[in-house]
């Protein structure tokens, strides 16, 4: 008789949903992975993505071994080697660089995992331990984090589930059928209840597919409907004046700016009707409760941070936080309990205090020479848990940066990423299958465990054992790495996570999660973890920044123009998560090819027919890729979808090809959907990638 065993786990990706997981092994081999009927958010439905995970992690393409170049750099030309040889040099070489010079060592990661033992726990200590340059994680959502830290004090909201008890849902930013699928199920049932739900997004998306009705605003302008509509709030009084008095700070002064923003101006920036504007704030003002769910997709240009800072004031005007149906949800992550000190030991810096450098900027990172001000030129970088050549903004860039002959690069992968082909090494990675993790959300209030279903394939290594295993490996040059603060497992990892908090590690072992005890309506009576206690429209800490106090509408930096008149956004694919899944057959036939989504007069005006291959193209580069005439885009607008390896592409690009490395007004993020291109047929016959 076959064994059959069903182990719970918790899925990794960069998703709010962080689903809970119950995989099924048969005699050692994973043959399904489900979603965890028992818990609430999950319900036992996942995504098309995750419940293809055993595709991915039994993917014939996997890495298996570790991997040393034997061609030029990009190539992907590589030969097997052992493990012991592959970190005796990696250890030699970072051991080299780090006496001399340890910040000309860049470690590079993000949410591959958004566990907290494979992101963020033996990988900090081992690069505090270097002395190694700082990142500055800002690749996806640091505007809006940063910004609604400054106006909640944290990132904190409505919690998920009462959004089913809402009266009117104000989907903003957010395709929430493709990147919020569990959170869609609670506003289905709102809607079932007779809810409204009305979608603000620039794309005629899936999600704006199944609302009443849909906003399709010009990308860059959220910060204008949001005063737009608080104007129309004060001159009709549909304000909570209690709530405002006792709650809320710096409202005189914004509501001289509100009065700015009458919604003919708003309709004239926003390139949207006057009277639709009118009646989203008539239901705004007068529909209890009412609530926000908004996503990181509108920070991403260059108002970012000040339009999330908009948006986050509403639901104080109106009183909607004292129903639990009522306020807004960005990001739950600010209740999450763990310990991350203990993690990360950032101790072991001792008294160092290395720069911090911003993998938005990675480009011109990797391809500068070092001076005073920057510092040294980076020397070592080692990549895990991201794609950045694929993912990081103007990738031509950030190509020849990877290209450098004299960068020693080494990569924790999967797969042969357009990353991995620019590595000096590529080390094999475990799989969420194959190794213990603990993990939060940022779109619920769970914690929950990931145990291991199956043994890892091939020479796998768990993140934390590769970097535990290099700190062995250096022990040998140098014996303080030989301290004990390297021989957790990743089980004690996951346990010191939650070690002084009210959860329970063996309530994690029998039923894969645990609830977060947290009050229904948070700021029902205030209590915002702002320093004044309150919701605060102007906050004067931010003029340290050179930010303004008060929110405010701040033009996009690339305006369409003669030469680039067509307004880009490059969302996700419904299929893919970033740069993850790119590779899984079953999904990648799903969406086909990668695609360019115009509107019909754009693409006549062009010659343009649905299905022609296209050149897409600005001053910083060219993409080819084919049209999508679907009714999706609005006029003036393209959404090229992504995100594609590069190396899958026509012309091997993909677009963040076009996109460029200029920052956020908050949180030094990336503007992603702050980008112009024009757009014309390519001169050869449609052909299939």
């Amino acid at each position: 008789m076959p064994h059959i065993a069903q182990v719970r786990g918790a899925c990794p990706h960069d998703c709010p949903d962080t689903c809970a997981l119950v995989t099924t092994v048969v005699d050692g081999t994973a043959t399904r992975v489900q979603g965890n009927a028992e818990h609430r958010h999950t319900g036992g439905v996942l995504c098309s993505k995750v419940s293809k995970y055993t595709e991915r992690s039994y993917h014939a393409d996997r890495v298996l071994q570790p991997l040393k170049r034997s061609g030029p750099k990009g190539s992907g030309q590589f030969t097997p080697v052992s493990w012991e040889e592959a970190l005796s040099d990696i250890a030699q070489r970072l051991h080299q660089i780090a006496q001399r010079s340890p910040e000309s060592i860049l470690p590079y990661s993000y949410a591959g995992t958004m566990g907290q033992v494979q992101g963020q726990s033996m990988d900090r200590r081992f690069f505090h331990q270097l002395g190694a340059s700082l990142l500055d994680r800002t690749i996806c959502a640091s505007a809006g984090s940063e910004a609604l830290a400054a106006t909640y004090g944290g990132k904190l909201g409505m919690r998920v589930e009462f959004f089913a008890e809402s009266q009117l849902i104000l989907i903003w930013g957010s395709n929430s059928i493709t990147s919020n699928l569990h959170f869609w199920r609670y506003a289905q049932e709102a809607k079932r209840n007779g809810a409204r739900l009305v979608c603000i997004d620039p794309r005629k998306s899936e999600t704006a597919d199944k609302c009443h009705e849909h906003l399709q605003l010009l990308p860059g302008t959220d910060a204008a409907l949001a005063f737009a509509l608080m104007h129309e709030l004060i001159v009709n009084d549909w304000l909570d004046h209690n709530y405002i008095a006792q709650h809320t700070q710096g409202w005189d002064a914004l509501k001289a700016r509100a009065l700015q923003w009458p919604p003919e101006r708003a309709a004239q920036v926003c390139g949207l009707p006057v009277e639709q504007i009118r009646q989203l704030a008539r239901d705004y003002g007068r529909s209890q409760p009412a609530a926000i769910r908004l996503n990181y997709g509108m920070q991403r240009v260059r108002g970012g941070g000040n339009a999330v800072r908009a948006i986050a004031c509403l639901p104080a005007l109106i009183g909607a936080w004292r129903n639990r149906a009522g306020g807004l949800l960005l990001s739950s992550s600010g209740v999450l309990p763990f310990d991350m000190a203990a993690l990360q030991m950032p101790q072991l810096l001792g008294q160092r205090r290395p720069r911090t450098l911003n993998m938005s900027s990675i480009g011109g990172v990797l391809l500068h020479p070092g001076d005073a001000a920057f510092g040294p030129k980076v020397e070592a970088l080692v990549v895990y848990n991201s794609n950045p050549v694929a993912v990081a903004p103007e990738s031509a860039k950030v190509a020849a940066g990877f290209a450098r002959e004299d960068l020693f690069t080494v990569v924790l992968e999967h797969f042969m990423t357009d990353t991995a082909d620019h590595a000096d090494y590529v080390l094999p990675a475990t799989t969420q299958l194959e190794h213990w993790d603990i993990h939060g959300s940022y779109g619920h209030t769970d914690v929950l465990l990931n145990r291991p279903a199956i043994a890892p394939e091939g020479q796998a290594r768990s993140n934390a054992q590769i970097f535990r295993d290099l700190a062995a490996q250096m022990a040998l040059l140098d014996p303080a790495f030989a301290a004990s603060h390297f021989s957790d497992s990743d089980e004690a990892l996951a346990r010191q996570a939650i070690a002084h908090t009210a959860i329970s590690f063996d309530e994690l072992l029998e039923r894969g999660f645990a609830t977060i005890a947290l009050p229904d309506a948070p700021f029902a009576n205030g209590g915002f973890t702002t320093p004044s206690g309150k919701c605060e429209f102007d906050n004067p800490a931010l003029a340290a920044l050179g930010v303004s106090t008060l929110p405010d509408h701040l033009p996009n930096y690339e305006a369409p123009t003669a030469d680039y008149p067509l307004a880009m956004i490059s969302p996700p694919a419904r299929n893919f998560l970033n740069s993850t899944f790119t590779n899984v057959a079953s999904l990648q036939r799903m969406e086909e090819r990668p695609l360019l989504e115009m509107h019909p007069d754009d693409a006549a005006a062009r010659g343009i027919a649905d299905g022609d291959l296209l050149r897409v193209f600005n001053t910083r580069g060219e993409h080819v890729c084919h049209a999508a005439v679907n009714g999706r885009a609005r006029q003036g607008v393209v959404v090229g979808l992504g995100i594609w390896w590069r190396k899958q592409g026509v012309n091997g690009t993909n677009v963040n090809e076009l996109t460029h490395q200029q920052l956020t007004d908050i949180g030094r993020a990336p503007c992603f959907y702050d980008c112009t291109v024009q757009v014309a047929k390519a001169a050869k016959a449609a052909a299939t990638c």
